[in-house]
């Protein structure tokens, strides 16, 4: 069979063979072509013909296929039209591939064209028949479907969040890191990171807003890790990090840790609200903490509750002994509420002196934890433990209960105690009946306002300052004075520092240890007490153990002192005993 003119030296076709093969090609629905080698259109069936732009092509008698698909004036070649007719031309194969068409509207179309080469029955070449099919809506459905299950898998191993991996996917990349430091014989690293007080945010500004902080701390922590490492979100404010890349001492891990802690010490702005925020930090190594995933897993996060009981933005790296820690934490947590019940915390009280006329000018009161078997139990190791389980609001009340029904009887027996510090928690400034529970219990122990003094941490503070504002001015209006605790080891905010209502500034023990031989702490010192008069705010120096730390202060301006110089915590019998003494040689 010939497709040519029988004049041609390459074809020769019967009409009658024409008109049969233009029969079969006209029944088909799907655009069909026989072309000859000079890209020739010699047959087309109707579903070409609808979609010539006769515009576009120059002789209707001679058309070329190019004309036809890509609206070309001379043969495809190239990356952006690779002709496949050629290819079939050369190599006499069937072949299909799918190519980008324009069609009249000068829209892309998908195209898939199987391309197959004639014979006549000589098995002589004579030509191409080209069968296009529109592939643009098949693809499309594919592509959406495809879309959809990346979609799907990528939801099913991130965090909606964060974007970050979630647990399934970090515990998935930890086990490939496990698997390749072990071909290696090298380690990895495992960060459980927990944002310090977050379900105190969560409480005071609700969920919406604990989100953005989530999400804030997340873009700071991607800020500052390494583009091999993987970071996670495995729950609430819990994370997770691996560190598997160029990891042959701590020191990389140690590197690492600061920088995040560093990055968190701007404040962060949400909502028109700034706060701090820290992190305890605990790590385990591959392969001495464990083997598998979750083994390193759970101790990086046994590690992380002791970088909690250490007082937070710290970080701790995992031991052996810490699986027994982590048991003997439930006991207490257990024993704690049961101490509750029973009012097993008695108070201890520490005098304050004015240096200069050596008069008590009042006290501390600092609880302990009297334990049936165990003994007396100092704060450190209970109070962090009573602050993450929210048992700290009823034994804060418990201690302000049981120290002003104490001071109003010693007011009662003619006793000069002087001003009863209270340290206050920063959860009990977040509770709603806070301010009308004060003023009950200053009416039920008898105590008067005057009497006391409150004493807020400033690091907890300066974590929700528009908040501790409103609630300060609050208690200031009832006439009891207020204190900063440990001030300077934290993050103050001059701006907000001045309108918080604060009384007094309590300079802290750890700048007073080396005075007056530390150029450094003697600075600091001079410059809080330098602060606090620029204010008109009173001031004590806490933890004054030596005749020459005592004179420092004086010198430079601050004369209330506590400390061991003076006087140890001591029980309400002796505080008795020693206000009774201090009545008649002051009288």
């Amino acid at each position: 069979m010939s497709i040519k003119d029988k004049s041609s030296t390459h074809y020769d076709m019967e009409d009658t063979c024409r008109h049969y093969l233009q029969a079969v090609i006209d029944g088909l629905k799907d655009p069909v072509m026989i072309i000859d080698d000079s890209y020739t259109v010699r047959l087309m069936n109707p579903a070409v013909k609808k979609s010539l732009d006769h515009r576009l092509i120059t002789d209707i008698e001679h058309l070329k296929c190019y004309e036809v698909s890509h609206h070309r004036t001379v043969p495809c070649d190239g990356l952006k039209y690779p002709c496949p007719l050629k290819n079939v031309m050369e190599t006499k194969k069937s072949i299909s591939v799918i190519h980008d068409h324009v069609d009249s509207e000068g829209k892309t179309r998908s195209v898939e064209l199987t391309i197959s080469p004639l014979f006549d029955r000589h098995e002589k070449f004579i030509g191409l028949m080209e069968v296009a099919r529109d592939m643009t809506y098949d693809i499309e459905i594919e592509e959406r479907l495809k879309k959809q299950e990346d979609i799907t898998q990528y939801q099913a191993h991130h965090d909606s969040l964060t974007g970050l991996s979630n647990r399934t996917l970090f515990i998935d990349r930890l086990g490939q890191s496990i698997k390749k430091a072990h071909r290696s014989e090298s380690k990895v690293a495992v960060l459980f990171i927990d944002l310090d007080n977050f379900k105190e945010i969560n409480d005071s500004f609700g969920h919406s807003f604990g989100d953005e902080v989530l999400k804030a701390v997340t873009r700071r922590l991607l800020a500052i890790i390494r583009r091999t490492d993987t970071l996670a979100r495995i729950g609430g404010d819990e994370f997770a990090m691996i560190i598997d890349d160029d990891l042959k001492a701590s020191e990389v891990i140690i590197d690492i840790v600061h920088g995040m802690m560093q990055i968190m010490r701007e404040p962060f702005v949400i909502k028109r609200h700034s706060l701090y925020m820290t992190l305890s930090i605990g790590i385990s190594l591959y392969p001495e903490d464990g083997a598998v995933a979750d083994i390193l897993l759970k101790n990086a996060d046994a590690a992380m509750h002791r970088s909690k009981e250490e007082g937070r933005n710290t970080y701790q790296f995992y031991t052996e002994d810490m699986t027994e820690k982590a048991f003997e934490r439930i006991v207490m947590e257990t024993s704690l509420r049961e101490a509750l019940d029973a009012e097993e915390f008695i108070i201890h009280y520490q005098p304050q002196i004015n240096a200069e006329t050596d008069r008590l000018i009042g006290m501390e009161a600092l609880v302990r934890w009297e334990h049936k078997s165990m003994g007396l139990i100092s704060p450190e190791r209970f109070i962090h433990l009573a602050e993450e389980t929210g048992l700290i609001v009823d034994l804060d009340r418990q201690v302000m209960r049981a120290a002003m029904r104490q001071v109003s009887t010693w007011y009662a027996e003619g006793l000069k105690p002087g001003i009863l510090a209270l340290n206050l928690a920063m959860k009990q400034l977040q509770q709603d009946d806070f301010i009308p529970m004060l003023e009950a219990m200053l009416h039920e122990t008898g105590c008067e306002a005057k009497w006391l003094e409150l004493e807020v941490t400033e690091g907890k503070i300066m974590k929700r300052p528009e908040q501790a504002v409103e609630t300060l001015r609050k208690i200031s209006a009832l006439g009891i004075l207020l204190a900063i605790d440990d001030f300077g080891t934290g993050y103050s905010s001059l701006a907000y520092l001045k309108r918080l209502p604060i009384d007094k500034l309590k300079i802290d023990r750890s700048f007073l240890i080396d005075v007056p031989h530390d150029e450094d702490d003697v600075a600091i010192v001079r410059a809080v007490i330098a602060l606090a008069k620029s204010m008109n705010m009173s001031l004590i120096a806490e933890g004054v153990e030596t005749t020459q730390q005592r004179d420092f202060l004086l010198q430079n301006g601050c004369s209330d002192i506590q400390g061991y110089l003076y006087a140890r915590p001591m029980t309400a019998e002796k505080m008795t005993i020693l206000l009774r003494e201090r009545s008649v040689t002051e009288s």
